[in-house]
């Protein structure tokens, strides 16, 4: 059955285009230099230096996807190897891309509730590892934030990865296809919800973009490198300036967290009524809620849009536009159940 009117919490990425994003690629829409030398895209290095309050270089790409690749492949040689969560987006999501932009880098796979990781969850998957030249040896950490099941990593939590990593002399990418929702939940300063990394891919597709997500490096170094490989796999947009332009209208103003914040207040109210429920805390965007077949059909049949999650879970995410009747609407249909 397909309602009339379908109250949509499949995807953030189902959002629409903020109003403002739509005005700034408008106003961008004349001559400028092509590639990433236009007016705009020259601004992102001093905009995510703004950001994190210490140098950045910003790049544009065309998906997370691309961001979170072109960052492993920057910091990781064909035969070195990536730790990440074993349900990470990297490792479930993105159909083996990491390995093809990297030329056959290995994903090494760490357990974590939640999808998050520890020290010790890290050092579980690397001390076995022999150093030498028979066993791919771990060039760098990945971890998301927030994670896959909306989970929020604590400065002090990153802090703590961040030392590890560091003393293990691996780069850190942190994919932060949902960190404008960590931020906000955080309260806290954008430095401080990843730390002193090496990459960061910042969602700004799920926030309200339309096809444009930035990757962030700190050190100038690894964003020129960066640049070639970007070039290399076909995603140097001839008219960069209306990716950037959609970047720009997220930061300015806070637009980014403005966003966000209205996201997760969304999803903090159908927390309120999902109780044992929820398979785990919501601390984003995402809620995953245990319904069983019949429930699900009953859910739907009110015209709530979500995926199912295995056999006895949905998982429900809210977006930057998610009315509050949507929200109060779902809260009240799942307590009723």
């Amino acid at each position: 059955m397909s309602p009339a009117i379908e109250k949509a919490f499949l995807s953030d990425n189902a959002a629409p285009v903020h109003p403002r994003v739509w005005e700034a690629m408008r106003a961008a829409d004349e001559a400028d230099a092509p590639y990433d030398n236009d007016a705009l895209s020259r601004q992102l290095d001093e905009r995510f230096t703004d950001l994190f309050g210490r140098p950045a270089w910003g790049l544009w790409t065309v998906t997370g996807t691309a961001a979170n690749c072109l960052a492993l492949a920057t910091l990781v040689p064909p035969h070195g190897g990536v730790v990440c969560h074993r349900e990470a987006h990297i490792e479930v999501d993105e159909c083996g891309a990491p390995g093809f932009f990297t030329h056959g880098a290995k994903l090494m796979l760490a357990e974590g509730k939640g999808a998050k990781l520890t020290p010790e969850a890290v050092e579980r998957v690397v001390a076995p590892i022999r150093d030498d030249t028979h066993q791919i040896q771990p060039h760098a950490l990945s971890i998301t934030q927030a994670s896959e099941y909306g989970l929020v990593y604590t400065p002090a939590e990153i802090a703590a990865l961040v030392d590890h990593a560091r003393g293990r002399h691996f780069g850190i990418h942190v994919d932060g296809a949902r960190f404008a929702n960590a931020v906000a939940y955080l309260g806290c300063a954008p430095a401080d919800a990843c730390g002193e990394i090496d990459a960061l891919s910042f969602g700004c597709i799920k926030n309200g973009g339309m096809g444009a997500d930035a990757l962030v490096f700190f050190s100038e170094a690894a964003a020129d490198l960066a640049k070639y490989r970007r070039k290399r796999a076909g995603h140097l947009q001839s008219k960069g300036r209306f990716l950037a332009a959609q970047i720009i209208a997220l930061l300015e103003s806070g637009l980014w967290l403005a966003n966000a914040r209205a996201a997760n207040a969304a999803a903090a109210e159908i927390a309120r009524a999902c109780g044992e429920r929820l398979v785990h805390p919501v601390e984003a965007n995402e809620l995953f809620v245990l319904v069983n077949g019949s429930e699900r059909d009953s859910l739907r049949a009110q015209g709530f849009g979500f995926y199912d999650w295995g056999a006895d879970a949905a998982r429900f995410v809210t977006a930057w536009n998610t009315r509050e009747e949507d929200a109060r609407a779902l809260a009240a249909a799942i307590g009723g159940l």
